[in-house]
């Protein structure tokens, strides 16, 4: 192996440097051969085949974000804790250090994860973990229809329910389509 260490990255940066130019070339070939015929339709924003409403600009709940960025931390503890296992066990380390390495290797491992669920306690305390669940309000409607009449519509749909399943035993529980008084 006649090679240097500069030629070998030599070689890293010339693929680097080609895998760049290859790109950029390509997008200016692109550019250079479609036909730039703007309209609105092609301008306007696509959002899985509905119009878009309203600014993009809305606001967002920063929960979101918060468990977002708690789930790439804990990502990331998984991506380093798996070269820190394969190199733990390394014989020839351990034999050449007296045991040493592999003793400071697991020190700074329950370090790297103390801290880590440090962290994760210190959130769940302040609640950034907690999921706001939303609570169900009944309108302040009073309804001019009397109550009975509700009832006789029910009792209706699901009389039309037992006929149309044969005869066959159906629950007696008024069905997602029944109208109930508000």
């Amino acid at each position: 192996m006649g090679t240097s260490q500069i030629s070998a990255f030599g070689w890293a940066f010339l693929f680097i440097v080609g895998g760049i130019v290859f790109v950029v070339l390509g997008l200016w070939v692109a550019s250079l051969l479609r036909p730039a015929r703007p309209n609105v339709e092609k301008l306007s924003a696509y959002e899985c085949g509905e119009e878009a409403v309203g600014p993009a600009w809305g606001p967002f709940h920063n929960r979101y974000y918060r468990v977002a960025l708690v789930f790439i931390l804990f990502e990331v503890e998984i991506v380093l804790l798996f070269p820190w296992a394969v190199v733990f066990g390394q014989k020839p380390l351990l034999a050449a250090t007296g045991g040493q390495w592999g003793q400071l290797a697991l020190l700074e491992m329950f370090v790297f994860v103390g801290i880590l669920a440090l962290g994760l306690a210190w959130i769940w305390a302040k609640g950034h973990l907690d999921w706001v669940k939303s609570t169900v309000q009944s309108p302040d409607f009073e309804s001019k229809v009397p109550r009975h009449l509700y009832e006789q519509v029910n009792e209706r749909a699901l009389s039309v329910q037992n006929k149309t399943a044969g005869g066959a035993a159906v629950s007696q529980s008024p069905s997602p389509t029944s109208y109930r008084q508000p």
